[in-house]
C-alpha cells in the first residue's frame, strides 16, 4: 500500500542548518539541478504489525483506515496550535500550547501498600531476608514504587524540553496518520505499552513529548541509571520515571536482588490494573530491557489484565545527539554538562519518530507461531560446518536464551523464558522495521559500502536516487524530503566532519571521501546500520555466493570465476550458516532460519545477481501429469522435519551470474554491509592463537572445565555421577575421525 503525501506542510522539508553556506555548499548547489519533490506524492505504509502472529490486529486496519494527514514538526508550535490569537499570543504560544494539553495521572495512593502485600513480595519481605539484604538497600527498592506523575510538573518539563529540542535538532517529525491510530487504539480502554531501541538519552524524552502533545497518556517509563541527588530522584518520580536502585550500578547488579525483581514485577502489574501506560526500552546488543517485557506478559498470563497493546516506536536520527556518555551522571553537575554537550554539538540533524500499529500482546503470545522449544545452542549448529562433516549438518533455530539471563526473573520456567526471549527478539524486529531510514544513513551507506575510495558528486547523487528507489520498494519510509539538491546538501552538511570534499580541476566537480580515521569509518558505519536490516536477504545471499566462489577459485588454484554454476543446495547450506551468525533482531522468531536461508537464495534472483539455469529434462516442468507423486502432500509441511525422502523428491536447481561483467560491482556492495560482523568474527577467531602461554595451573583447570562444558553441550562427550565422583565418556570419536 502507498499513503499519498501530497498535502505536506514545509516541515516535511529537509531543513537548512542555521549558519552561513560555506565554499563547498556553493559549489554543491551550482553542480546540481533542482529536481521535483520526489517523496511529494506516495510513501510505503509502514508499521503494520505481524499478519502471522497477530491477525486479529492486522484485521483491525486501525493504520491503514486513518485519513491522510502528513506530518508534523512538534518543534514548530504557532498560534494557530493554541485556542487564542493575536500579538502576545505569537510570542508565548509555546507556553500556552504545553498548559493546552492534557494530562491523565491517577493518583498513586496506597500502591505501595499494594504491592507489598502481594505474595511475591510477601515471600522475600521476611525479618531474616531484610536483615541479611542490608534494610537500606530494601527501603530504596521499594521507594522506587512509590513513582507517580504531577500534571503542573510534566507540563513544566515538557515546555523545557520543547525548547531545548529547538537547540538540538532541526526539526522532530511525527507522522500524523499514525497518531490517529493511536488515538483509536486507546479507546480500546486497554493499557498502551511504548516500546524502542535504546539509542541515547533523549529516546524517552522525545517519545512522552510526543505523546504529551498530541493529547495523549504520558507513560511510565524505566529508566536504567542511578540518580543519587535527591532533589533529581524526587523530580524524575514525580514523572513516572523508574530507575536503578542506589546500590546497584548496572540492571544486572539491580536484578540479582532478591527484593528488587518481586517487587518490580508487582509495580509492572498495578500500573497495568490502574489503567497506566508504560514506556520500556532494550537494548540491541545485550538484551537488556527484555526482563520488563517479561513482566509485562506475565501479569497478562496470571490475569491481572485481560490483555494489552503492544507499540513498537521507531526514532530515527539524521545525527545522534553527540556527547561523552549516553547518559547523564548521578549528580546535578553532571545533569547540567550533559546537557551543554548536547546543546554544543555543531552539527544540527531531524529526528522522525514512527508509531507502529498496536497489537494484541495476548494474541500474539497465544498464536503458537514462535518456535521456542527444540532450540540448539550455536555450537551444535556450526559443529558440523567446522568439521566438514555434512552428513550431520543440524537444521534448527539458534538458542536466544541469552536475552533473559537466569539471574533475571528466576521464578520463571523454562518456557515462559524462551517466550520472553521470543517476545523480545520479535519486538525488536518489529522497532527496526517501523524506523525511517534518513538521508544520513543513505549517504554514509553509499560513502562506506560502495565508494570506499571516494566518489564524483554526480556519481553520489545517481546512486542516491537508486538507493531510495530499493528502499521504497522494500517498504521502508524514508525520513526526508525534498529536491535532489536540499536532501544531498543536508546529508553532506551534517556529515561534514566525517568527509573530505575537494574539487578536481581535471574532472571540474566535487569529490567526495571518507575521512580514513577509525572514528569515523565507526561513525558512518553506525549511521548506516540501518541499512543492513533493510538489505539483510540480498546481503546474506550475496556473501553465500562470494563464498561459493571464492571455493571454486581454490579448488581450481586461480582467481575468482564469476561464469559458474552454483548450486542451490549449497548456497541455502551457506546462507544458513550466515544466518545462525547474525545478531539479534534481523530475523522474526515466527520466521524459521531455513526459510529465511531460502529467501535470501531467491533475492539473489529477483534484484538480477543470479539467473536459474535451465536444466534438459525428459519431462518438461509444465507438464504435471506425467510427474510422479506431484499431487500428494506429506504429513509434515515444516521444512526442519522433513525426511530424507521427501528432500530428494525436490528438484534440484542451479543458478549463474546474470550478468557476469556488471553483476560484481552490486555483489560487493551486498557483501559489504555485513563486513563489520564477518572481520569482527574474523578477528575473534584470529585472536585466539594470541593468548597468553603457557597459563598457570588455576587457569588452566579453569579453560579444561570449560572446554568440557562446550564439549558436554556440543554433545562430544556426557557427564555420568557415581556418588561423589563425575566420569565423562566420549561418544563422538568415531565421527571426529571420519570427519578429519
Amino acid at each position: 500500500m502507498t499513503e499519498g503525501n501530497g498535502d505536506h506542510s514545509r516541515d516535511d522539508f529537509t531543513p537548512q542548518p542555521r549558519r552561513p553556506a560555506v565554499s563547498w555548499g556553493v559549489k554543491i548547489r551550482k553542480k546540481l539541478k533542482p529536481m521535483a519533490p520526489f517523496l511529494g506524492t506516495f510513501r510505503p505504509l509502514v508499521g503494520q504489525s505481524c499478519h502471522q502472529c497477530t491477525p486479529e490486529s492486522v484485521g483491525r486496519q486501525l493504520l491503514k483506515n486513518a485519513p491522510l494527514l502528513g506530518f508534523r514538526n512538534l518543534l514548530s508550535v504557532k498560534e494557530t496550535h493554541t485556542r487564542y490569537r493575536g500579538w502576545l499570543v505569537r510570542r508565548v504560544c509555546c507556553v500556552l500550547f504545553i498548559c493546552g494539553r492534557k494530562v491523565d495521572s491517577g493518583p498513586a495512593g496506597d500502591r505501595l501498600l499494594r504491592i507489598c502485600s502481594t505474595d511475591r513480595v510477601k515471600r522475600v519481605l521476611t525479618p531474616q531476608t531484610v536483615a541479611e539484604e542490608c534494610g537500606e538497600d530494601t527501603r530504596g527498592i521499594l521507594a522506587l514504587a512509590e513513582a507517580s506523575q504531577s500534571p503542573s510538573l510534566i507540563r513544566l518539563v515538557g515546555w523545557l524540553l520543547l525548547r531545548i529540542f529547538s537547540l538540538m535538532f532541526c526539526s522532530v517529525q511525527v507522522n500524523l496518520r499514525q497518531m490517529v491510530a493511536l488515538h483509536r487504539a486507546t479507546q480500546q480502554n486497554i493499557p498502551l505499552v511504548y516500546v524502542y531501541i535504546r539509542q541515547g538519552a533523549v529516546d524517552q524524552a522525545l517519545i512522552s513529548l510526543t505523546l504529551l502533545c498530541q493529547n495523549l497518556k504520558v507513560p511510565y517509563s524505566v529508566y536504567p541509571a542511578r540518580v543519587h541527588n535527591r532533589l533529581m530522584r524526587v523530580i524524575l518520580q514525580q514523572l513516572g520515571v523508574i530507575f536503578l536502585p542506589d546500590h546497584a550500578a548496572t540492571e544486572q547488579e539491580a536484578e540479582t536482588h532478591s527484593v528488587y525483581s518481586p517487587v518490580m514485577t508487582s509495580l509492572v502489574g498495578e500500573l497495568l490494573m490502574s489503567g497506566e501506560s508504560l514506556s520500556v526500552g532494550v537494548c540491541e546488543e545485550s538484551g537488556y530491557g527484555g526482563q520488563w517485557l517479561a513482566r509485562i506478559r506475565q501479569a497478562v498470563a496470571e490475569g491481572l489484565v485481560p490483555d494489552v497493546n503492544v507499540v513498537p516506536v521507531g526514532i530515527s536520527y539524521d545525527c545522534r545527539p553527540s556527547c561523552q556518555s549516553t547518559r547523564p551522571g548521578p549528580g546535578v553537575l553532571s545533569v547540567l554538562r550533559f546537557v551543554l554537550s548536547l546543546l554544543s554539538a555543531d552539527e544540527r540533524g531531524g529526528v522522525r519518530i514512527h508509531f507502529a500499529q498496536a497489537f494484541s500482546l495476548k494474541e500474539m503470545c497465544d498464536s503458537g507461531k514462535w518456535r521456542v522449544d527444540g532450540r540448539c545452542p550455536l555450537q551444535d549448529l556450526l559443529l558440523p560446518t567446522v568439521l566438514h562433516n555434512r552428513k550431520h549438518t543440524t537444521f534448527g533455530q539458534r538458542d536466544v536464551s541469552w536475552l533473559l539471563p537466569p539471574s533475571f526473573l528466576p521464578e520463571l520456567s523454562h518456557s515462559e523464558r524462551q517466550l520472553s526471549a521470543a517476545l523480545t527478539l520479535h519486538l525488536m524486529h518489529s522497532v527496526t522495521s517501523s524506523m525511517a531510514v534518513m538521508s544520513t544513513s543513505v549517504m554514509s551507506c553509499l560513502l562506506l559500502h560502495k565508494h570506499r575510495r571516494g566518489v564524483r558528486m554526480s556519481v553520489l547523487c545517481r546512486d542516491f536516487c537508486w538507493l531510495l528507489e530499493e528502499l521504497l520498494i522494500r517498504r521502508y519510509d524514508a525520513g526526508f524530503g525534498g529536491t535532489l539538491l536540499s536532501v544531498v546538501y543536508h546529508a553532506l552538511s551534517v556529515l561534514r566532519p566525517h568527509l573530505l570534499i575537494a574539487t578536481v580541476p581535471a574532472l571540474g566537480e566535487l569529490v567526495v571521501i571518507a575521512r580514513p580515521d577509525p572514528h569515523t569509518l565507526l561513525t558512518l558505519g553506525r549511521y548506516g546500520q540501518l541499512l543492513t536490516h533493510v538489505f539483510i536477504a540480498e546481503a546474506v545471499g550475496a556473501c553465500a555466493v562470494s563464498a561459493l566462489l571464492c571455493e571454486v577459485a581454490g579448488c581450481g588454484g586461480r582467481e575468482m570465476e564469476f561464469d559458474v554454476a552454483l548450486g542451490q543446495e549449497e548456497l541455502t547450506e551457506k546462507s544458513l550458516q550466515l544466518t545462525h551468525l547474525l545478531p539479534a533482531g534481523y530475523i522474526p522468531p515466527c520466521q524459521t532460519a531455513n526459510s529465511f536461508a531460502l529467501d535470501a537464495v531467491d533475492s539473489m534472483v529477483r534484484c538480477g545477481i543470479l539467473v536459474m539455469e535451465e536444466v534438459q529434462r525428459d519431462t518438461p516442468l509444465c507438464d504435471f501429469w506425467k510427474k510422479q507423486g506431484v499431487f500428494s502432500f506429506t504429513s509434515s509441511d515444516d521444512p526442519e522435519h522433513c525426511s530424507d525422502s521427501e528432500c530428494e523428491e525436490q528438484d534440484t536447481r542451479s543458478y549463474k551470474l546474470g550478468q557476469p561483467s556488471q553483476c560484481p560491482e552490486l555483489l560487493f556492495f551486498l557483501c559489504s554491509l555485513l563486513s563489520v560482523q564477518l572481520r569482527a568474527l574474523c578477528w575473534a577467531i584470529e585472536s585466539m592463537d594470541l593468548l597468553p602461554f603457557p597459563l598457570t595451573e588455576s587457569s588452566s583447570i579453569k579453560l579444561v572445565r570449560a572446554a568440557l562444558r562446550t564439549l558436554t553441550d556440543c554433545g562430544v562427550c556426557h557427564r555420568v555421577s557415581k556418588g561423589r565422583h563425575i566420569f565423562i565418556f566420549f561418544c563422538c570419536l568415531v565421527v571426529w575421525s571420519d570427519a578429519l
